[in-house]
């Protein structure tokens, strides 16, 4: 059930006289597209992940660059319509304390995503050990985040709960494992990363590029408001948005 296409064995010989490489997510494909540069001369480029309007249009320049060509109409549609959504569901997605628990080119992807977006993402946690740099690169994604950010690498799911008993937050990021906290604490959750086991469906669906932020808005406003409503009083159960 799997669309037909990827790369075939040919084509992946091929690589070493591409006119160049993008290597996204410096931890999971920087090693591989400087291997390419280093072997076969092949110019390479490390982006992070395409989560959300800054780092999609790096990547969108980045193409358009390398492969000299203009950007389609089509892609610039979709550009028009998450800033659109951004402006309009600001109000709602402003200041919110939010925790994520991921893998690290996920989690500082999500982190800068957020921050554009005026969240406040406060935990930072990674199991992996990413290491020192890495570390750097989140707090400086989040260096516009107001009030103090805790960020653990590599950190454990304990630690990240016992932060939010201390200090609650309002939404919660991560995959399948992170709804046992949510749960525990009562807090709005978006499943996003890997492992998600408990929901169907999710790999037909983009979390990158302009659609694949579109929908993650959709999910944050709709846990945010969903919350919202369940709280709200008779008199402010609102019909409209």
């Amino acid at each position: 059930m799997f669309p037909e296409g990827g790369v075939t064995v040919e084509q992946l010989r091929q690589s070493g006289s591409s006119s160049g490489t993008i290597a996204l997510g410096n931890l999971a494909s920087s090693p591989a597209g400087l291997a390419l540069d280093s072997k076969c001369k092949v110019p390479c480029r490390t982006l992070n992940l395409p989560v959300g309007l800054i780092d999609t249009d790096l990547f969108i320049d980045a193409l358009r660059r390398m492969a000299g060509v203009n950007v389609p109409e089509s892609i610039t549609l979709e550009r028009g319509q998450l800033v659109d959504a951004i402006s309009d569901w600001h109000q709602y997605l402003h200041g919110k304390r939010v925790g994520i628990v991921g893998d690290p080119d996920q989690l500082l992807a999500m982190t800068r995503f957020l921050a554009s977006l005026d969240m406040r993402p406060v935990y930072l946690v990674t199991g992996s050990p990413a290491g020192k740099k890495f570390e750097q690169s989140l707090r400086e994604a989040a260096a516009e985040v107001p009030g103090e950010v805790r960020i653990k690498v590599p950190g454990d799911m304990y630690l990240f709960h016992q932060w939010i008993k201390n200090e609650p937050i309002d939404l919660l990021i991560g995959n399948t494992y992170v709804k046992y906290i949510a749960r525990d604490e009562d807090i709005p959750f978006v499943r996003f990363g890997f492992p998600i086991l408990d929901r169907m469906g999710h790999s037909y669906f983009p979390s990158v590029g302009y659609r694949g932020a579109l929908r993650l808005l959709e999910k944050i406003l709709d846990a945010l408001l969903d919350r919202k409503d369940r709280d709200s009083s008779d008199i402010e159960f609102e019909l409209v948005l």
